[in-house]
């Protein structure tokens, strides 16, 4: 198996629960604490493209920011990825990259599918 990547907020239950699932199966994540360390546009869309999602549905879309930025749901990709790289609040956690794929951790148990 390759590296296994989570986007990780260690304040956020559902992100320690794929934490928490990951390394009950022996796997020990390479973590990237994104709020800290905020991935950038290519980074982002290469998320979007593994997760085989639009933008919008691995945004925090109900978060204060995501109002007070002016964005909404109907916005094109490159607006969103913009807007996540901009503020990486805005990113839903947790992202869990595996095999050349990547799933949301929500529920979490939703990451075993890509290991």
């Amino acid at each position: 198996m390759t590296d296994v990547i989570i986007w990780h907020n260690p304040r956020c239950s559902k992100s320690r629960a794929a934490l928490k699932l990951l390394e009950e199966r022996g796997i020990a994540p390479v973590i990237r604490l994104y709020l800290a360390d905020p991935p950038n546009g290519a980074e982002i869309r290469a998320a979007c493209d593994a997760l085989g999602r639009p933008a919008v549905e691995m945004m925090r879309t109900k978060q204060a920011a995501f109002r007070e930025a002016g964005l909404s749901p109907d916005m094109d990709d490159e607006r969103l990825i913009a807007a996540m790289a901009a503020q990486p609040v805005l990113i839903e956690r947790p992202i869990v990259f595996a095999n050349a794929r990547a799933a949301l951790g929500r529920p979490p148990d939703a990451v075993l599918g890509i290991l």
